[in-house]
């Protein structure tokens, strides 16, 4: 799907819900990959922000973003009607702090656009797409974004006394958010008025702006549009909240009860599961760097370093790292667990002198990646001279392992002299050599 804007400026004006003062905002067009962008015309220098959960600064019965002083309030609306009609790229202009709240829906907003005309550009819509399921709840909400090729919302809204639960589920695209979605207000418990205007909010509202319940009544200047316009303007406001991700988001959202807090920890919720990929990733991009200052190792450093898994890492911990890097200790815990004993040798385990051999190898090929300080490198063993096994390695025995470079060829080609004891008796040594190369492969 290609990114939109608009073709032509559109401009409205109205009463702001919360501050009260007269509004005029303006549409105006955006490049591709510009995104959504306010502008406070009426500060000096025009500010702009950029809806994103990161600016978010108060979250009491709407959305405000803000950055330095720079403020934007209740942009849940407006966002909504753009995200609603799949309009990726625009300039918002207003010449005061909060947008006209207008009859309390995204219809007018809508309305606005059509006005502009919605266009499509050149460039790509890039899109969120989860991997998994994420979630928040706070006491009796909740709201999860579920892995789904397209956009869907579910919605259970209800007050504490579960006189008005509603619940709606939809596909969200231009053509329902338009007919669905778009016209269905804002609205109020009665009995929150008083403590919102004590909060210095809803200096602007009025029926004419959303409807009051007031126990099982409902107070309205019209009838309600749908039988189920509250869950229906949750949805408008979690259709909204969800673009402080910077970019349009495929999912199944569920919501119980959400409001906009709980909207906005579901964006974080998301940008944190989206990093996690990219941190094990990188993670297992490759054998990570061995720091200079560190002279021991536990096995999740062991295996940060090299590339072995189960059943070929032959160290469990290095113990210590002396001479300036150029000696190493590790040691490995052999136990009856070990797979190798099952046919090595029945009723007689003993462990493998070639897996010793090993052991040394791992551990030179780790302080050769320690010596030149190099990530995301691996030490090719190359070939062993010189082998000695002088006592067999059995369950129960702890090997210490002992190696020393003796050798370093243009931090390209390595030496290094290998012991392996137990009780403090050589049980095995060898004189090894490796090469360093990029990541990929196997020592």
């Amino acid at each position: 799907m290609k990114q939109r804007s608009i073709l032509r400026e559109a401009s409205i004006k109205g009463k702001a819900l919360h501050t009260g003062e007269e509004v005029n905002l303006t549409l105006k067009p955006a490049p591709a990959n510009h995104g959504v962008v306010f502008r406070r015309v009426d500060l000096y220098g025009k500010p702009e922000l950029k809806p994103n959960v990161a600016l978010v600064s108060e979250l009491v019965r709407s959305t405000t973003i803000s950055s330095g002083h720079t403020k934007i309030h209740t942009i849940e609306h407006v966002l909504s009607a753009l995200n609603g009609m799949a309009v990726d790229n625009v300039i918002i202009e207003m010449d005061a702090s909060e947008p006209p709240i207008l009859d309390g829906s995204a219809k007018h907003y809508v309305n606005l656009i059509q006005e502009a005309e919605p266009v499509e550009l050149d460039a790509e819509r890039e899109v969120i797409e989860l991997t998994e399921p994420v979630s928040v709840t706070s006491g009796s909400s909740s709201i999860i974004a579920l892995p789904y090729d397209g956009f869907k919302v579910t919605c259970t809204s209800a007050d504490d006394r579960g006189i008005h639960t509603q619940h709606v589920s939809l596909e969200i695209d231009p053509e329902s958010y338009v007919a669905q979605i778009a016209p269905a207000r804002t609205f109020t418990i009665y009995e929150d008025i008083e403590e919102l205007l004590k909060l210095g909010k809803i200096q602007g509202g009025s029926l004419d702006s959303a409807i009051v319940i007031k126990g099982d009544k409902i107070l309205s200047k019209e009838p309600l549009r749908f039988k189920d316009e509250f869950a229906r303007h949750k949805i408008l406001d979690v259709v909204g909240d969800i673009t402080l991700l910077g970019k349009p988001l495929k999912a199944h959202i569920v919501a119980v009860r959400t409001g906009h807090a709980l909207n906005a920890q579901l964006c974080q919720a998301i940008i944190k599961s989206l990093e996690k990929p990219k941190a094990e990733a990188k993670k297992k991009s490759g054998p990570q760097q061995v720091l200079p200052d560190e002279t021991e190792l536990d096995i999740r450093r062991i295996l940060d370093t090299l590339p072995h898994r189960y059943p070929f890492v032959m160290l469990d911990r290095v113990i210590e790292i002396a001479d300036e890097g150029k000696r190493l200790v590790a040691i490995k815990n052999v136990t009856i667990n070990e797979p190798y004993f099952m046919g090595h040798f029945p009723g007689q385990p003993v462990m493998p002198g070639v897996l010793q051999v090993e052991a040394m190898a791992q551990a030179a090929g780790i302080l050769m990646l320690r010596r030149i300080s190099s990530e995301n490198k691996i030490a090719f063993f190359m070939s062993c001279d010189k082998v000695k096994f002088r006592r067999a390695v059995v369950p129960g025995d702890q090997v210490v392992i002992e190696v020393e470079l003796t050798k370093n060829r243009g931090n390209k080609i390595g030496v290094a002299e290998g012991t392996c004891k137990v009780n403090d008796k050589v049980v095995s040594s060898a004189e090894l050599m490796f090469t360093i190369a990029e990541g990929g492969g196997d020592m």
